[in-house]
């Protein structure tokens, strides 16, 4: 799976004022990325607001990405729930024509076993017509998918072809590099550590920053696939301070501010999310000025 190499970034969903979905808003995001110089694009992830979204609007943020992205990169579709039948009749009956594969999320809230864990996932791999990235974000789901249970994913199922990690641990990131099967994409979840983690052997990185500051952070991911470690980390350190401040209250209202600034769609997110308040916001603006 070369094609997802590199830079992915998890698309938002803008709104309007009204909390309507702003399909041309969304469409200015896609070009914007692209243009960037990003390798692909994941749809309806966490920082999409998935969760806030009808199926109506799920539909129409599909569709309009697949317009507005004329096949010029490779998608990826979020399809995961805590309800592993859920995501099983989803695979059965949606349409993932345009898709080139799908970002399933370690179940929720249920807080399962490792073998709970596995089982989903082996349900989910058992049905699915499409290639499958396992996203491992315990911060959200409060429970750690471990590397063991990933690695036997990886050899039991062909078509688990690599994993989101977001543990923000360097150390578990290294166990799953070192222990994966050949061709196993082991992607970063974390945009602070997505370039120790390329250079450890990673595939890249599904960012958020990156959505932000397409040309800056993609080009940091190429270097850092390349070899090129003191040009890659420049570029690091020139946006290590938005990191960290897109997520300090919480995502994506922080790049959701970014884009705001950026004068390319409204910062308005949906409750339970509330928008970053004025300190951060100045402090988010200040930087863009700096960085352009």
């Amino acid at each position: 799976m070369q094609s997802l190499m590199g830079t992915g970034v998890a698309l938002v969903t803008p709104f309007k004022k009204d909390f309507s979905v702003d399909t041309e808003a969304l469409t200015r995001i896609v070009n914007y990325v692209i243009e960037g110089g990003v390798e692909y694009l994941v749809v309806l992830g966490t920082t999409a607001e998935t969760a806030t979204l009808s199926s109506a609007e799920k539909e129409m943020v599909i569709e309009t990405v697949k317009e507005a992205n004329k096949g010029r990169v490779p998608l990826v579709l979020g399809v995961g729930s805590n309800n592993t039948q859920h995501v099983l009749e989803e695979l059965k009956t949606r349409d993932f024509t345009g898709f080139t594969a799908i970002l399933s999320v370690s179940p929720y809230y249920n807080k399962p076993t490792q073998e709970g864990i596995y089982q989903h996932f082996k349900a989910i791999a058992e049905v699915s017509p499409l290639p499958i990235i396992v996203y491992n974000v315990p911060g959200r789901t409060s429970s750690n998918m471990l590397p063991s249970t990933v690695i036997r994913l990886a050899n039991d199922f062909k078509n688990i072809i690599g994993v989101k990690e977001a543990a923000g641990d360097i150390v578990q990131a290294m166990k799953l590099i070192k222990n994966k099967p050949e061709g196993f994409l082991v992607i970063s979840g974390d945009d602070m550590i997505t370039l120790p983690m390329v250079l450890a052997g990673g595939a890249g990185v599904i960012s958020v920053i990156g959505e932000g500051f397409p040309k800056e952070f993609s080009e940091m991911v190429r270097l850092g696939l390349n070899r090129k470690v003191d040009e890659a980390y420049k570029l690091h350190y020139k946006l290590a301070d938005s990191i960290d401040m897109i997520f300090e209250q919480g995502n994506p209202a922080g790049i959701k501010e970014v884009f705001m600034h950026l004068g390319i769609s409204e910062n308005t997110v949906r409750l339970p999310l509330v928008n970053v308040d004025e300190n951060l916001s100045s402090r988010i603006q200040n930087f863009i000025k700096k960085l352009n």
